[in-house]
């Protein structure tokens, strides 16, 4: 599961994005992955661990609600059409 937002305000000068993704990793838990930064630039990440994939799911829905109100959308996904 992920999540890719984005805030953007041209007359601040504002273009900012998040990305959430739940990732099993190697012990059987499962991690929530967080980068985030200025659009174009190096960014910054965190990881965090759960013990099921329950937990991290709801976690991640949690953070992208708290990002929505504070001015995040999702960005739209290009689908790929021939492959």
């Amino acid at each position: 599961m992920q999540t890719y937002l984005e805030k953007r305000i041209p007359a601040k000068g504002v273009a900012m994005f998040y990305r959430i993704e739940v990732w099993p990793n190697l012990f059987g838990e499962w991690t929530l992955y967080h980068e985030w930064g200025h659009i174009g630039h190096r960014s910054r990440v965190r990881l965090d661990w759960f013990c099921d994939k329950t937990q991290a799911t709801a976690a991640l829905i949690t953070l992208e609600a708290y990002k929505r109100k504070r001015g995040y959308w999702v960005e739209p996904q290009q689908l790929d059409m021939f492959g």
